[in-house]
């Protein structure tokens, strides 16, 4: 095998010390928006809202439409791609955790629906008393 030569951007950094490290992961990561605090609050309300999507019409309680909610609440919190993705995958991932267990209604389902109902009132209400402007 035929030896490479050091790229300068290694020289820089090994010539740098510290500041040359923090200039390369600079340089070699992509620059990302900060999310926002109620990010993994957000994220959790999703996920439970793609339950319910699964549940609620298994159980034969489908008053709510919880996809339509859940974009809505989406498309409210303008968030850039990449958090639109993370949420709508953590929606995804709620819903196909309960179909990969639930194909009929059982007390275990219903136990499940009563409490994920719960905590998506107190995430929601959370998140609005802490964060809406």
């Amino acid at each position: 095998m035929g030896s490479s030569s050091p790229s300068p951007l290694w020289g820089r950094i090994k010539g740098g010390g510290l500041r040359g490290i923090l200039l390369a992961l600079l340089l070699a990561t992509p620059a990302h928006a900060i999310d926002p605090l109620y990010q993994r609050q957000m994220e959790r309300l999703t996920e439970i809202m793609g339950s319910l999507y699964f549940l609620e019409p298994l159980c034969g309680n489908g008053q709510e439409d919880w996809r339509q909610q859940a974009a809505e609440l989406i498309d409210l919190d303008e968030p850039d791609d990449d958090r639109r993705q993370r949420l709508a995958g953590a929606f995804n991932t709620g819903y196909t955790a309960f179909a990969r267990l639930h194909r009929q209604c059982t007390p275990s389902s219903r136990e499940a629906l009563a409490r994920l109902l719960d905590e998506a009132r107190r995430l929601a209400r959370d998140i609005h008393t802490r964060f809406a402007e």
